[in-house]
């Protein structure tokens, strides 16, 4: 490739470092559709003739295919895979394979490569992170009105009820897409037709290959084209943060599917056995998204780390660029597809949560509340009577609203038979029905505007 100017070949060492066929063997697909539409140019700008263009064209028709059936062969001392199509196509076609490189680097011929792979990528993992979606809404459906016990400190707070839980992962899944499409905009410029650096002394259309290529427009800058790795950072950190939504939505699976709580019954295909406990239903699918998330953000950091001294325009340290996107993109795609395989198949056991949720003095919160409204107490005071009765109730064993009202009268003389219709965990869910609270009615709703979305987003 460049043995005019090397008396010698590159040392076993060199040709180890250098090679990256092993990975950006994944951007064959990319490669061969981005050679097609400059191929196409060269020929319609009179660069190349029709007939090489044709030529050239069946024979990349022919490489695809092959890749497709067999695989991206490693050769090393080919180094990538342009210089791998490259070569097979010349021996398909003869020495005309060779007017393919015309007007285009490696340079401007793997930035436009990568952001293509990214953008597919996007599109994939927006579509998975729509079942993701899709399962939440379902199941919050289903429970718009199962009650459990809402937590801060992952102590009980107050009541909620189940399908609020579940669509405020809803909400996240939403941001996490949103981000991905702002990258997806960001990204769709083409660089193709920027050269090496400078651009190119041939008179090419730069718009006729971003438009076939599905872009907006060409890159403005032929120095920044060939050496902006943005959109893959982008694109590490919109799937970071979207691996840590999921991480917590399966640490949220691991405790509840915990003996203590008991609150969910994971599906057998996405949980292990124990080799020499034979009771242990193991919550690994779970645990090994909670993982993933780590490893994402390590790969944001890794190209973080690699671009941020790189003088203008391309640097070997480049070459580096891909294998973290990589392997993000395969542990963002495995996770979503556990997560969601998980909300769709796991049995909610809401008759523990419930039960959770009475004994866990949840609805505290509501005797203050009812102390204020319909006694007239300043809250600080009604704090404190109420965790007078808390008190008590822990003392007897009891849940608040199985106190008895002499008892509830001892502590203070205002309280009267009406606090117990406010104090049942049905009531206190009931009367959280400000716009985004947890009253059934507020789900429902919120259940609706999701359909909504995501039939508009369809």
């Amino acid at each position: 490739m460049w043995g005019g100017r090397f008396a010698e070949g590159p040392s076993a060492i060199m040709r180890e470092i250098n090679a990256s066929i092993p990975f950006d063997k994944n951007l064959w697909q990319q490669d061969i559709e981005a050679s097609r539409a400059h191929v196409a140019m060269l020929g319609a700008c009179g660069i190349v003739t029709s007939e090489d263009a044709e030529t050239i064209l069946g024979g990349l028709g022919t490489v695809a295919g092959e890749y497709e059936r067999d695989g991206v062969p490693e050769d090393w001392d080919l180094e990538d895979i342009h210089m791998t199509t490259e070569s097979r196509l010349a021996e398909l076609i003869g020495p005309v394979a060779g007017r393919l490189h015309t007007a285009r680097s490696r340079n401007d011929q793997v930035a436009t490569d990568f952001r293509l792979w990214v953008r597919d990528t996007i599109d994939q993992t927006d579509a998975a992170l729509e079942q993701l979606q899709c399962a939440l809404v379902e199941r919050a459906d289903e429970h718009s009105a199962s009650i459990m016990p809402g937590f801060t400190h992952l102590q009980t707070a107050q009541p909620v009820t189940l399908g609020h839980h579940l669509m405020a992962y809803f909400e996240m899944i939403r941001r996490d897409r949103s981000r991905f499409h702002d990258a997806r905009a960001r990204l769709n410029q083409c660089p193709l037709g920027s050269a090496a650096l400078a651009g190119t002394g041939f008179p090419i259309d730069r718009e006729m290959t971003a438009q076939a290529l599905g872009f907006d427009a060409p890159t403005a800058n032929s120095l920044d084209a060939v050496s902006d790795r943005d959109f893959a950072m982008e694109y590490l950190t919109a799937a970071a943060q979207c691996s840590l939504h999921l991480s917590r939505l399966a640490e949220e699976f691991v405790i509840w599917a915990s003996q203590p709580f008991g609150f969910v019954k994971l599906p057998d295909t996405l949980s292990t056995g124990s080799s020499i406990m034979p009771q242990k239903k193991n919550p690994d699918a779970a645990e090994l998204v909670r993982g993933h998330a780590g490893r994402i953000v390590g790969c944001s950091t890794a190209l973080m780390v690699t671009m941020k001294g790189l003088p203008l325009a391309y640097s070997k340290d480049m070459q580096d660029d891909k294998p973290p996107v990589f392997e993000a993109a395969n542990l963002l795609g495995l996770s979503i597809a556990a997560m969601t395989g998980m909300v769709a198949d796991c049995t909610f056991v809401t008759e523990r949560m419930r039960q959770a949720a009475e004994l866990g003095y949840a609805t505290a919160t509501d005797l203050a509340d009812w102390l204020v409204r319909e006694a007239g107490i300043p809250f600080r005071e009604a704090h404190h009577i109420t965790g007078a009765a808390v008190k008590l109730a822990e003392k007897n064993g009891v849940a608040l609203d199985q106190l008895s009202l002499d008892e509830l009268k001892a502590i203070d003389a205002r309280i009267d038979e009406r606090v117990f219709a406010a104090l049942s965990v049905d009531a206190s869910v009931a009367s959280r029905a400000s716009l985004g609270g947890t009253a059934p009615e507020q789900v429902r709703k919120q259940v609706a505007l999701a359909r909504d979305y995501l039939g508009q987003r369809a």
